[in-house]
C-alpha cells in the first residue's frame, strides 16, 4: 500500500469535516471533502481517491441514493458510511446498497482510522490462496465463470464483465479460496477482514444476498453459495486456477 492515499469525506458537517481531515492528515492521508453529492462528484473527477467517508443524511440527493450511483460508476472504490441514527435497519440498508462498512454517529476518530486501515488493506493487497502460484492477471475460474485477479473483473459465461465492490470481491475470494467447506458467518468475517461485526451483525448475509444477484441465475434458488441451516454457507462450484 502507498505512503500517502486519498480519503474523501462526503458530509454537510462542515466542522466534522474540518476535524476529521486534520485528524487523518496527522495519519498521513491526503483528505478531500465534499458537503453534498454534486461536490463529491466534483472530486470524483479531479482527484484519484482510494476511499469515501459517506454520510447517509445530505442535501439533496441521500447518501444511499449516492451510495448506488457509485456502485455503477466507482465500484472499485470502498465506501464507509456514516449513520446519526445508528438503527440495525440503516446498517443493512448502507450494506444492501454497496458500502463495505458502516459507523454510527458520535464515534472515536481511531475506530474510524481503524476501519479504514482495514479496509484500505485488503482492498490494496488482495489475498490469493497460498497453496497456488496465481500472480496478479491469473484468472480463478468456477463453472463457466472467471475471477480476474489482477483487476477485480468477474467475467460471466456470456462474457460480460462485471465490477465488484471491494466487500463482494472479498467474499467471493474467500469462497473460491475454500470451495465445498461449509464456512461459518465467523469464519467468513474473518477471512474477509470484517473484524468490527457486532454479534448480531448481519453484514455478510447482506454481501452474500449481493454476491448472489450476481451470479447466481435464480438467486432464490442459489446452486454455487448454499446456505446450511444452523452451518453458514457452502460453495458448491469446483475452482480451477489458470
Amino acid at each position: 500500500m502507498n505512503s500517502q492515499l486519498n480519503l474523501l469525506i462526503v458530509d454537510d458537517d462542515i466542522e466534522i469535516c474540518h476535524l476529521l481531515s486534520q485528524f487523518l492528515n496527522k495519519h498521513n492521508f491526503i483528505v478531500f471533502t465534499a458537503h453534498d453529492g454534486e461536490k463529491m462528484l466534483m472530486q470524483l473527477a479531479q482527484h484519484s481517491i482510494d476511499l469515501i467517508i459517506l454520510d447517509m443524511m445530505l442535501p439533496g440527493e441521500d447518501g444511499i441514493s449516492l451510495c448506488r450511483k457509485l456502485q455503477t460508476s466507482h465500484s472499485n472504490i470502498p465506501i464507509i458510511m456514516l449513520s446519526a441514527a445508528g438503527e440495525d435497519t440503516d446498517r443493512i440498508i448502507g450494506l444492501e446498497v454497496g458500502a463495505d462498512d458502516y459507523l454510527s454517529k458520535p464515534f472515536n476518530p481511531r475506530e474510524l482510522l481503524a476501519r479504514i486501515r482495514a479496509i484500505l488493506r485488503r482492498s490494496h493487497t488482495p489475498e490469493i490462496p497460498s497453496t497456488t502460484s496465481i500472480t496478479a492477471g491469473h484468472l480463478i475460474q468456477f463453472a463457466n465463470w472467471a475471477l480476474n485477479v489482477s483487476t477485480r473483473q468477474l467475467i460471466s459465461p456470456s462474457q460480460v464483465e462485471l465490477s465488484l465492490s471491494s466487500g463482494e470481491y472479498d467474499l467471493l475470494m474467500a469462497f473460491l479460496e475454500h470451495p465445498q467447506q461449509i464456512l461459518s458467518r465467523d469464519q467468513l468475517l474473518d477471512y474477509t477482514r470484517s473484524r468490527f461485526a457486532g454479534p448480531f451483525d448481519r453484514s455478510i448475509d447482506m454481501q452474500v444476498s449481493r454476491l448472489r444477484q450476481k451470479i447466481e441465475e435464480d438467486p432464490k434458488r442459489p446452486q454455487f453459495i448454499k446456505t446450511v441451516r444452523g452451518g453458514g454457507y457452502l460453495f458448491t462450484a469446483a475452482v480451477k486456477y489458470t
